[in-house]
């Protein structure tokens, strides 16, 4: 057992994780095709559209992925933490703290004295690195987080790519985005284990309201 470099027991992203940024890069270029006036937009408009939504979410799928590495790194740094803590307790009953600390609460809950005991046993065997480090697992995740919220753009932009007529871009892109709302909320109600066509409805009508709220704030 080895707290601090686990073997692949967890997926780079798990799936609410990969939900979660496509949603979001989602949002992000309908928040650029939802401000095009049909009415007024001319093809300047649009290209000027299109590397705004292009731009936006290639510099928020970089901070996206920052991110993701400073979360797995504070998670590693917190079981080294706990390895330390437990090694320099004072005695057993210290020992035991730390590791309840560490785990979820319904698994400390139904663990016994006898359960501490031996995983602080295992833990005491494994090697106490100086300091956390990112591993290829982590680089692996950020490049999935940077392409799921970029990649996520292309479906609903593709649309004023191919088609000349901006009202039947604009309807394509925006059924484009509504069946992804819609796929997304399937796969999270999965996860969950809620009604998964529910949740894919309640994803369209979240998805058009914060779009239209962060159009309305001038986002």
């Amino acid at each position: 057992m080895n707290p601090v470099a686990p073997k692949n027991t967890r997926r780079v992203l798990e799936p609410d994780e990969r939900i979660a940024e496509i949603l979001f890069g989602l949002i992000m270029v309908l928040t650029f095709t939802g401000s095009l006036s049909v009415a007024d937009a001319g093809r300047d408009d649009v290209r000027a559209m299109l590397i705004g939504a292009l731009g936006c979410n290639l510099a928020w799928a970089v901070i996206d992925a920052a991110f993701y590495l400073m979360g797995s790194l504070a998670e590693k740094s917190s079981r080294v933490r706990t390895l330390r803590a437990v090694r320099e307790a004072a005695g057993p009953a210290e020992a035991h703290q730390a590791i309840a600390d560490s785990l979820p609460a319904p698994v400390s809950g139904v663990l016994g004295a006898e359960d501490f005991e031996m995983l602080r046993a295992r833990l005491n065997e494994v090697p106490l690195p100086a300091r956390a480090r990112l591993d290829a697992s982590d680089w692996r995740g950020a490049l999935g987080v940077f392409l799921l919220v970029f990649l996520s753009t292309f479906p609903v932009a593709v649309p004023f790519m191919l088609l000349h007529d901006l009202w039947q871009a604009m309807r394509v892109s925006n059924g484009i985005a509504i069946l992804m709302l819609f796929l997304a909320g399937l796969a999270y109600g999965r996860c969950i284990g809620r009604s998964a066509w529910l949740i894919g409805l309640v994803m369209v009508l979240l998805g058009a309201s914060l779009v239209a709220m962060t159009i309305a704030l001038g986002g």
